[in-house]
């Protein structure tokens, strides 16, 4: 087996012991901004591409928080709700725009608790990378030609998906026709109260 082979096995093996923390085992305490830069770069750093790449910076924070993806932190102290939803946009931000995440985020929470959101995204990250990992470690052995297929499948499979999600998503929450009407003599109906 060849050094390109066995790193990819080890990345594999990496991943499929490594455990996104599910909402019990997030920090209880509050986090300045640099400690929560130092927590979620340890949690991510399996899914950076290489030692170079950083999912997560201050300056991204600061933009999730100003576009209302993640909510503002209390006197510079972030929670494990700010947290959860950093790592939920972390782990899709790959797949899907930052304003899709939030919309799915805030339609998810509407028939969930945050903790039960959260642990449900991190059973279907943990079930999909099982996944990914059994088809890697089955075509790691058989060669080059076998793992430049798999990239292959793996590439179109998720621009498939993306699609469909983005789709989905899309009519989802797409508005009724007349909503803005509906919502323009709530407006007027609440001024007059």
């Amino acid at each position: 087996m060849d050094d390109t082979t066995e790193k990819i096995l080890k990345w594999s093996r990496a991943i499929r012991t490594s455990d996104v923390a599910e909402w019990d085992r997030l920090p209880e305490i509050y986090l300045y901004m640099d400690q929560v830069l130092t927590y979620m770069n340890k949690q991510l750093r399996l899914f950076e591409r290489d030692d170079d790449e950083t999912l997560l910076t201050s300056s991204m924070i600061n933009n999730y928080v100003k576009d209302g993806v993640l909510p503002r932190p209390k006197q510079k102290k972030y929670s494990r709700e700010h947290l959860a939803v950093l790592m939920v946009v972390c782990m899709l931000k790959q797949v899907l725009s930052i304003p899709d995440i939030s919309t799915l985020v805030h339609t998810l929470l509407k028939d969930a608790s945050k903790s039960e959101m959260y642990n449900r995204f991190c059973a279907t990250q943990k079930a999909a990378l099982q996944d990914v990992c059994d088809r890697v470690e089955k075509a790691a052995p058989q060669g080059e030609a076998e793992l430049t297929r798999l990239v292959i499948e793996f590439s179109v499979e998720a621009n498939a998906r993306r699609t469909a999600s983005e789709r989905i998503l899309s009519e989802l929450t797409a508005e009724e026709p007349g909503d803005d009407k509906k919502r323009e003599k709530e407006k007027k109906h609440k001024k007059s109260i």
